[in-house]
């Protein structure tokens, strides 16, 4: 018997790319939606299931369950730009918080019983010790973060009300580009500290700006841990495996523990290409926190997962690589 596919929501885009791409790995079938407000179709395979939608249509998910055995789907859409959902929170709670709830509708009414959430870091605000693990309280800054953690809760409900069991993944900073060139992030106007930071070193962008030099860190720039997309793109299928054979739910951080500020990003960007980065210092961006970094240890004891590319020296060349190719094409 053919084994169920799953349905990837945000499949066209930056992460969720990547994950189509680790899933046809194993292999595991999958079907894509997307709206393409962000994501771009020529970043999934053509022999792809694909249909341009809404994640909270209850229409188009009724249409792909009737053309596509689906037994769990990965929930990618959604907005992601922390000082964009502080101007504008209501889009957010409209993006990420109730069209889930539509797509978590859908799943109970045509009986998906596996979910995985693609979450955040920014649930947890500014910590109060790091690393910060999964038990730390979660006090979001902003409303990026707090429209994550809404969604957990009502994963939270469902789960107790009716046959669903879910991961939910919080990442932290998520960087790099698939190491074959296959896909990486084209996300246009990104905000994304490494991207901007390669585009700026291909001449995409005339600089790049630091928000803020007066943080309680060591340099005074805001530190992050970031993760390869493609490493985050296993935890997926990872979590996928987990759901198959256990009936637990979980949730659990995506990072390496270990952090790097923005000015030794920045730096190593600079190494890279032999030529520093023109750079202007900015104001600080509302809803940033100081510093964030992961304690990772259930991710790699529960899935057994072990990062490949755990390395900023590899994020940072796959993520050039794959700009100078887009640079190349335009």
């Amino acid at each position: 018997m053919t084994e169920d596919a799953v349905l990837i929501t945000g499949g066209a885009g930056y992460i969720g790319s990547h994950t189509v791409l680790a899933c046809r790995e194993i292999p595991r079938p999958v079907v894509v939606l997307d709206n393409l407000s962000k994501g771009s179709r020529h970043l999934v395979p053509a022999d792809v299931p694909f249909y341009e939608g809404d994640a909270g249509d209850s229409k188009v998910i009724a249409e792909i369950c009737g053309n596509h055995r689906i037994g769990a789907v990965i929930h990618f859409a959604g907005d992601i730009v922390v000082p964009e959902s502080v101007v504008a929170p209501l889009s957010y709670y409209l993006s990420n918080t109730c069209k889930t709830r539509s797509l978590l509708q859908a799943c109970v009414d045509h009986g998906i019983a596996q979910f995985v959430f693609s979450s955040t870091a920014a649930v947890y605000g500014q910590p109060e010790a790091i690393p910060v693990n999964e038990s730390a309280p979660t006090r979001p800054a902003n409303p990026y973060g707090t429209s994550k953690l809404m969604v957990e809760w009502m994963l939270r409900d469902v789960a107790r009300a009716h046959d669903l069991r879910y991961v939910v993944l919080r990442y932290f900073n998520v960087a790099g580009a698939d190491p074959l060139g296959r896909t990486g992030q084209a996300t246009p106007d990104a905000t994304h500290l490494i991207k901007v930071a390669c585009e700026a070193a291909t001449g995409k962008r005339r600089e790049i700006q630091i928000f803020g030099t007066d943080y309680d860190t060591p340099d005074g720039t805001c530190i992050r841990d970031f993760i390869h997309v493609s490493d985050l793109a296993r935890a997926h299928v990872n979590a996928l495996d987990y759901l198959r054979d256990h009936r637990e739910s979980q949730t659990l951080n995506c990072g390496y523990g270990r952090g790097y500020s923005v000015r030794e990003v920045l730096d190593g960007v600079g190494r890279i290409t032999g030529k520093p980065l023109p750079i202007r210092v900015a104001p600080r961006r509302a809803g940033d926190v100081a510093a964030l970094v992961a304690d990772a240890s259930r991710l790699r004891s529960i899935f057994d997962w072990v990062p490949e590319h755990d390395d900023l020296d590899v994020i940072l060349r796959t993520a050039l690589s794959w700009e100078l190719g887009q640079a190349m094409t335009r």
